[in-house]
């Protein structure tokens, strides 16, 4: 939950950015001449850029969620099994003995979006977050029943 806030709140601050700054760009245009109007375009793309990234990243969170609940429903979610240090932190090598157990699991079954969600979560604690969310986003397109992109190499 606290993550969930944590977004929504960063999200907010994001979107009220974006508006003072196409504000700003507008405004830069609004003045007319050739260097306000460049600066002012300039200035309005980086919003547009920021709120397509903003999109993207939710509607992958939200995918990703859905898929969360759909596994944990089916009992499927994987089991946490990691070691933690006394502060708390994932072990390593318990990590790397997940990874590759989830690993072998996806490259045996390389079309079951449930294997590469785990996979994705292992990858995640393994403190690996580009693969992890290759992997997830490839879990999501087996789902969804979207072709898959490039092969991944897990």
């Amino acid at each position: 939950m606290r993550a969930k806030i944590t977004y929504f709140v960063t999200a907010a601050v994001l979107v009220v950015y974006f508006v003072l700054a196409g504000s700003r760009g507008v405004m830069l245009i609004e003045h007319g001449t050739p260097v306000t109007i460049a600066f002012g375009v300039a200035v309005l793309i980086l919003p547009l850029i920021g709120a397509w990234f903003l999109w993207q990243t939710t509607q992958f969170a939200r995918s990703a969620d859905r898929l969360a609940k759909e596994l944990e429903a089916e009992g499927g979610l994987p089991v946490d099994e990691l070691v933690r240090t006394p502060s708390g932190r994932i072990d390593r090598d318990s990590a790397d003995a997940v990874f590759a157990k989830r690993k072998a699991e996806a490259e045996a079954t390389p079309d079951d979006w449930r294997a590469w969600f785990r996979l994705a979560i292992a990858y995640y604690d393994a403190r690996d977050t580009p693969r992890a969310r290759k992997a997830m986003q490839r879990a999501i397109a087996l789902h969804d029943g979207r072709p898959v992109r490039a092969q991944m190499h897990t």
